[in-house]
């Protein structure tokens, strides 16, 4: 019976990967697009993306769900860029800048959004997805009004300040635009002679060096004693708490963790990109990395980073395809388009109703339990009274 149960779910989270890999193919050939640009920009997405989808794999570890909040890491990363900016660093000293400037703001909304979900236990993804609503807020606050002025002066660029004299630019043109990328290609030049190529794609090494490291330091953080605290708590936090684990504190630190994880993925990504968008670059960071993340065969509940780097790449290859697909067989620029939004929603909003759907199968199958408990002991209860 186990291993029928093992089997069916392994089907139902590979159905999802084998699902997409198989709309991906079939709007292949209506795109247009030469196989060598489809697989240049899936590797150029994959390697831009990837850090923030493995953001958010400690939370699922601690029973929290999909961190919506990821968000808040993604405006701090984007505060570091332009904190860095504004004081005329540019390059890899301009990025490392932004990072450590990015680091003590995302802990500081992590504490903070781990508090408040400690609150809302069993709620934790709608809420989540409030306070990103609620930073956001006092995000743009910062950035429209403060920067430029006495409190954040940031005289040695005013570039980058609106020609009022304070707020910042709608879109800022990165001047450490691929400094990461370029990092990587001296230290390749240095040790081999030239940067590493796979046809006309250049292989960006010091990204790809990060996301091994983050890989590398998730698969040693789950065998911590935090990270066995935080599986633990994810699997039950009564027993966990009974076990002498604080599960409050435990759950704050996933959350902490994951929002500092944004900020440094959406600096990488931005690099990448080489432009900000600087009051809505950050808005759809947490929904596009979930969505990569289900699309990868994850759940609510479970996740590795195995589904991270896969649903990236699938999740990517279908939004390089699907939209010039979409456009050549309707004829409508705007379906095109429009298919972004209904896969990404569309994605979450499956993965949310199937994650409700089987915590009340849980809950039912419970309840069955108890009853079959409480016929039993109402049939013992006379041999007990003879005893």
């Amino acid at each position: 019976m186990m291993k029928n149960d093992r089997l069916k779910k392994g089907l139902m989270n590979a159905a999802v990967p084998a699902l997409f890999i198989i709309i991906s193919l079939l709007a292949v050939k209506p795109s247009g697009l030469p196989p060598n640009y489809i697989a240049e920009q899936v590797f150029i997405r994959l390697f831009r993306n990837s850090f923030l989808v493995l953001a958010l794999l400690l939370p699922i570890m601690a029973g929290m769900g999909i961190n919506f909040a990821l968000t808040l890491g993604a405006m701090a990363g984007q505060m570091g860029i332009i904190a860095a900016q504004g004081l005329g660093l540019a390059g890899p000293g301009g990025l490392f800048l932004a990072i450590t400037i990015s680091i003590p703001v995302a802990i500081i909304l992590g504490v903070f959004a781990g508090r408040v979900l400690n609150k809302a236990k069993g709620r934790e993804m709608i809420t989540s997805m409030m306070l990103a609503f609620l930073i956001n807020g006092v995000y743009q606050f910062i950035i429209l009004y403060l920067f430029g002025t006495k409190i954040l002066p940031f005289n040695q660029n005013r570039s980058i300040i609106l020609s009022k004299g304070y707020g910042v630019r709608n879109t800022l043109e990165l001047t450490s635009s691929q400094s990461f990328d370029n990092l990587g290609d001296k230290v390749l030049t240095k040790l081999l002679g030239s940067p590493l190529y796979i046809g006309d794609f250049k292989i960006p090494f010091f990204t790809i060096f990060l996301i091994l490291l983050l890989c590398l330091l998730t698969w040693w953080f789950g065998r911590t004693k935090l990270g066995q605290d935080m599986r633990a708590v994810g699997q039950d936090m009564e027993v966990a708490a009974n076990s002498g684990i604080n599960v409050d504190r435990t759950r704050v630190w996933a959350i902490a963790i994951s929002t500092v994880l944004a900020g440094i993925g959406q600096i990488i990504y931005l690099q990448n990109l080489g432009t900000m968008n600087t009051y809505t670059g950050h808005e759809s960071t947490a929904l596009y990395s979930a969505a990569s993340l289900l699309i990868g065969g994850a759940s609510v509940a479970s996740a590795g980073i195995f589904n991270a780097i896969l649903g990236t790449g699938l999740f990517h290859m279908l939004f390089v395809v699907m939209p010039p697909a979409a456009t050549n067989v309707t004829g409508n620029a705007m379906i095109g388009e429009y298919s972004r939004m209904v896969i990404s929603y569309g994605i979450v909003a499956l993965a949310l109703v199937m994650h409700a759907r089987r915590k009340l199968k849980e809950r039912e199958m419970d309840r069955q339990a108890f009853r079959g408990d409480a016929k039993a002991k109402e049939k013992l209860k006379p041999i007990n009274d003879l005893k």
